[in-house]
């Protein structure tokens, strides 16, 4: 049987190549190169600049058409076996439905994983330096001089967090913040809670004013309050430094998205956006899994010799898949519904189906 698994894992390479590198190029024909264009024509971009933002962007491409690929290689695959006959040879054989499908869902489950994984570890970073170059490169350090809620982490040798900082809103121009906490912490426990109504850049240090320190004990309760009407904050970064620090979502790990939301809900700040961030890393992910649960049993249908039809059917399942992702996302942002459910709305309707169209294969 495991000549029936590479052979068949065989025909969904090609397939699966071919749709990431087919769905890539429709991605980034129809808004990357457009940006690009109008950086080079508005902001006189240089051709270095240009090149590593067309790289820069490729990570954040390549990971949305995992689970496309995954899909148009299933129904493809699937497609010229039935085709020519020999899913009909195979199973004349003995061979079930489930033992043809489980290494495409073995395959898939791989992809998902690894969808994950670089998601976490390369498109955060490659994202952030795209970012990066726009603002400083090409639009020449065009960063907006206010910012609403902002947070600044420093860590320690070892890599834990040692403190976090988080002001309500963040001036570069005027070098000041407003509503400012600072949350020290020793081994991952909070210590030490520093409220201020502001802080300034002042003689290459930021103080603040009118506040109040709080040392927590053990057991997170005040242990003891001590009030100021001036202190230094013991945050070193200029305020050049802090705005270039600043990241979007998209530019966050999974572990910076879960310390933000943490820290932004100590404050009683709305963390929708970052939630809904957070629960679609997994979700589009473990799309690849659900696409390869619709692609199969739809591939051994009859008459999907025509790879031109595999390629249409499966245009027409992202098409429908991406409508629902993208309103599920607007309403979970929204705060219409809760962000875990907007994430994997699209994928319980994908799971359902892939069930239903399991079933009946099976049959």
């Amino acid at each position: 049987m495991r000549i029936l698994d590479k052979y068949i894992i065989k025909e969904l390479l090609g397939p699966f190549l071919f749709g990431v590198a087919s769905f890539s190029s429709i991605i980034i024909g129809t808004s990357t190169l457009f940006r690009i264009a109008q950086y080079v024509t508005q902001y006189g971009a240089s051709l270095y600049s240009v090149t590593r933002l067309f790289l820069y962007s490729l990570p954040s491409i390549v990971v949305l058409t995992f689970p496309m690929s995954m899909l148009l290689a299933a129904l493809m695959a699937f497609g010229r076996l039935s085709g020519s006959s020999e899913i009909t040879a195979m199973r004349s054989g003995g061979i079930s439905f489930y033992r043809l499908s489980a290494p495409v869902f073995v395959v898939a489950l791989f992809v998902s994983i690894f969808s994950i994984a670089f998601n976490e570890l390369v498109v955060p970073q490659s994202t952030s330096a795209y970012n990066q170059i726009i603002q400083n490169e090409i639009m020449k350090n065009t960063t907006p001089k206010a910012q609403e809620h902002i947070i600044i982490k420093d860590l320690n040798k070892t890599g834990s967090l040692e403190r976090l900082t988080y002001a309500r809103r963040y001036d570069e121009a005027s070098q000041s913040m407003q509503g400012v906490v600072v949350e020290e912490f020793e081994n991952e426990r909070m210590v030490r809670v520093e409220n201020a109504d502001r802080a300034e850049w002042q003689n290459e240090r930021w103080v603040m004013y009118n506040g109040v320190i709080n040392d927590l004990s053990t057991e997170g309760s005040v242990e003891r309050t001590m009030r100021f009407n001036q202190q230094f904050m013991p945050v070193s970064k200029n305020p050049k430094a802090i705005s270039q620090e600043q990241k979007k979502p998209d530019e966050m790990t999974i572990r910076e998205l879960r310390e933000n939301i943490k820290a932004l809900q100590r404050e009683f700040v709305n963390t929708k956006q970052y939630e809904v961030e957070l629960h679609q890393r997994f979700a589009v992910a473990m799309a690849s899994f659900l696409f390869a649960m619709i692609g199969t049993p739809l591939g051994l249908q009859p008459n999907r010799s025509s790879s031109s039809i595999g390629l249409g059917l499966s245009i027409i399942i992202i098409f429908i898949y991406y409508i629902i992702m993208t309103t599920a996302k607007a309403l979970g942002q929204g705060g219409a519904i809760a962000p875990m459910l907007s994430a994997w709305i699209p994928n319980l309707v994908a799971f359902v189906a892939g069930l239903f169209l399991i079933y009946r294969a099976s049959k």
